[in-house]
Formats: structure tokens, C-alpha cells, sequence
């Protein structure tokens, strides 16, 4: 059946006149800019588009990559944006890009993303020391360690990296939770916080905490600076290794271990991070120090350790002294191991006590000083025999004295040649 041709389908003169005004006015694409088509065709490795009916363009190859994944399930009379890389191909159409075009379009998503504060779901694809390489849509992420939960970071002792690193490749193909804290396209970067997502879920549980509350809970991690300790609702804070005991703490692990029970303090509350004090329990021993010690006096301490600026003395189970280096001999000495051994108990002088710094100075130096003008008498049985003070004559002594007699030697003979 023939189709009637009526005057209404033909257009008029005006009609025509604005259709050619209107394509006149519009612009042919250039080179790096973003146009819109409808899909008329896809093959097995391109994609054809409609630019507005003013031409036709192409997408092929690796052109048809997209880091937005707008472009993944594509069918004839979507639309579509791609950016253009040739105003004419060998085929004489426009050579398109939905790669170039997905990029632009996944970096201002991760932005919007970034901006509204949404919680993603990402895959981890890799790990290194640092931490997790993950993927956010079609671009690549990194979440560094340090914004992993405390589920998930790696607690190692001595803090191997390549513990470290084992632990975290564990976590690849895993899928994790995570809000985006830094994007920058122009560097390529793109940062994801799972601990930030953690945080946005627990606001409510975290907001039932407050400075100054005491929690029970069990050490579930000891690690070289401290303590993660479990409480309430699948809580988790960290006591630092100089909040565990009043005195100086160089090995957690001498001190607390994991599955034990205990009671700490909430001292600070930093978004999710929740720092725990378990010596805020107990009296602050050093308040009374100057009653029990005084500047001046003789005490036994243990050595426990020694470095090149001093030795570090155990007086009692929470009282440290430090002994300088500077007061440990008479001499110059490079390191404290020089005099002291360490697990050995040597007598000090107390030369300084500052207990609000818990501080207090030790003297061995001072000691010895004492000890040598010790007065005879009752304590001469106390006091090592010291050599007598007279001077010993010394090599260079007899030389001078050979010398002296070589040379009234030599005059006289002079003297008895002068006489003849």
C-alpha cells in the first residue's frame, strides 16, 4: 500500500528555512570536546553514534574502556557522552572516546561522592606495606593503614612489614565498606577511609561515651605502643604504652596480656579513636615522692636499662630514677653500659626530685666523691684503703733527673779542663 503524500508532510518553505537556520547555527565538534549522541549501531568491537543528526561518530578499541561503567550495557537508542579525538577518521566520521569520556565522568562522581559523605562499598585488588589498593567504580583507590578499623589492622609484634603485609593481602577480592576523604584527578589520587565509614555507623554508639568514664573490657591486641582493649557494643580503644603504668614501660607484653581482663579510663575521644588509661585508675605514686626520697640520699636501685645518655634505675615497683651519664664517673664515657650493668643493684645519690615531671636524678659519681672524703674513725672500716697521696715519680721524672746529672757532669769536667 502506497503511503499518501499530503501537503502537512511536506515541509513549507518556512519550516525548511528554520531547520536549515538551525543546523547552520550548530557547531561542528572539536577536537577534546565532550558531544551527547544516541547509539544506531553496536558491532563487536564499536559502537556507532548519532551526533544530532549533524554526523556520525565511532567508538572502538580500547576506546570503548570506561572508568564510569556508564557504557558497559549499551543499546541501540540510549544516549550517551563521548569526547571527540578526530574531526574525521579514515572512514570520514568523527573518532570517539568513552574512555576519555568515563574518565570525566567517574572522577566528577567520586567528587560528588567525596561531597555528600556516601558510605561505598569497594573491592580490594591489592596490598602493599602501606595498605589496601582497592577500586571505587572503574578507578583505582588506596586506603593506607592507618584508616583501616581495628577489625582489620594488622597487629604485629615488633611491627614486622612483612607480617604487615601478609595480613593485608588477606583482605584481597574482599569487599569492604568505606567513605572517600581525598580525590584530586589531576594527580590521579583517590583516598577511602573504611575507618571513617565505621565511625558514620557507630556516631550513635560513640555518642553514649564520654571523657571520664571508666569501661570494663578485655586486652584483644598488645602491640610495641600499647594496648587495644574491647568494651561495650563491639567497642575497641587504645592504651597507649604510657598510660598503662605509672612507671617507665619499655615491653607492653611484661605488663598485660591478650584475653585479660580490665578496667580503664576514657581520657580522649577523636572521632571514632578512643584513648584509654588504665594508671588513671591508680593513685599517681610520685605525688608523694619527696616523702619517701630526699635530695641527697643514698639509695639502691636496680638498673634496668643503659643508653648513651644515662641508665634508667628501678628505686622501688614504681619509682625510676635516671642516672645521666654526665654522673656516672669522673671521666668521659660514650655509653652508661661502661659502668653499669644491666639487672645489677649499685648505691646512687638522689641529686634531683621533680614530681610533677616524675623525675628524679641519680648520682653515682657523687657518690664515689662522698665516699672518698669520708672522715676516719668510726667509718674507717667502711672505707676502701685509698693509696697515699705522695707522688710517685713518674718516667718523665727520672728522665730529667738522668739529665740533670749528665749536665753538673759535663760542667764539672769543663771546670777541670778550664783549671789545667
Amino acid at each position: 500500500m502506497t503511503k499518501k503524500i499530503t501537503n502537512d508532510s511536506i515541509p513549507t518553505s518556512g519550516k525548511m528555512a528554520e531547520l536549515m537556520e538551525e543546523i547552520k547555527n550548530q557547531k561542528f565538534p572539536k577536537i577534546g570536546e565532550l558531544v551527547k549522541g544516541t547509539v544506531i549501531n553496536i558491532g563487536k568491537n564499536e559502537v556507532l553514534l548519532d551526533i544530532n543528526g549533524l554526523t556520525t561518530g565511532l567508538v572502538r578499541g580500547k576506546e570503548l574502556e570506561d572508568e564510569s561503567g556508564d557504557h558497559t550495557t549499551l543499546k541501540i537508542g540510549d544516549e550517551v557522552y563521548a569526547t571527540v579525538l578526530e574531526e574525521e577518521n579514515e572512514r570520514g566520521i568523527l573518532e570517539l572516546s568513552f574512555r576519555q569520556a568515563g574518565h570525566q565522568k567517574a572522577w566528577e562522581n567520586l567528587e560528588e561522592i567525596k561531597q555528600k559523605g556516601t558510605i561505598i562499598t569497594t573491592k580490594i585488588i591489592d596490598a602493599n606495606k602501606g595498605g589496601l589498593m582497592c577500586k571505587v567504580g572503574g578507578v583505582m583507590g588506596f586506603m593506607p593503614v592507618s584508616q583501616l578499623t581495628t577489625e582489620h589492622y594488622p597487629r604485629v609484634e615488633g611491627g614486622d612489614k612483612n607480617k604487615i603485609l601478609e595480613i593485608l593481602k588477606s583482605y584481597i577480592n574482599q569487599d569492604f565498606e568505606a567513605k572517600i576523604i581525598d580525590v584530586d584527578e589531576k594527580e590521579n589520587k583517590l583516598i577511602v577511609s573504611e575507618r571513617a565509614a565505621w565511625e558514620e555507623q557507630q556516631k550513635d554508639t560513640i555518642s553514649k561515651f564520654q571523657v571520664g568514664q571508666v569501661v570494663k573490657g578485655k586486652i584483644t591486641g598488645v602491640v610495641d605502643f600499647g594496648a587495644f582493649v574491647e568494651f561495650g557494643d563491639n567497642m575497641e580503644g587504645l592504651v597507649h604504652i604510657s598510660e598503662i603504668a605509672w612507671q617507665r614501660i619499655d615491653n607492653p607484653r611484661d605488663y598485660i596480656k591478650v584475653g585479660e581482663e580490665v578496667e580503664a579510663k576514657i581520657i580522649e575521644i577523636d572521632g571514632s579513636k578512643i584513648s584509654l588509661s588504665i594508671k588513671a585508675l591508680h593513685e599517681d605514686p610520685w605525688k608523694d615522692v619527696e616523702k619517701k626520697y630526699k635530695i641527697g640520699q643514698t639509695v639502691n636501685g636496680k638498673v634496668l636499662k643503659t643508653n648513651d645518655f644515662g641508665a634508667f634505675v628501678e628505686l622501688d615497683r614504681d619509682i625510676h630514677g635516671l642516672a645521666h651519664i654526665s654522673e656516672l664517673a669522673d671521666y668521659p664515657i660514650k655509653n652508661a653500659g661502661e659502668v653499669l650493668k644491666i639487672g645489677e643493684n649499685y648505691d646512687f645519690k638522689i641529686v634531683s626530685i621533680e614530681p610533677q615531671e616524675h623525675r628524679l636524678g641519680l648520682s653515682l659519681k657523687a657518690l664515689k666523691q662522698k665516699n672518698n672524703s669520708t672522715p676516719t674513725g668510726d667509718k674507717e672500716k667502711n672505707v676502701t684503703p685509698v693509696e697515699s697521696t705522695k707522688t710517685k715519680p713518674t718516667t718523665a721524672t727520672k728522665v730529667e733527673k738522668v739529665e740533670k746529672k749528665d749536665k753538673e757532669k759535663k760542667e764539672k769536667k769543663t771546670k777541670t779542663v778550664l783549671k789545667k
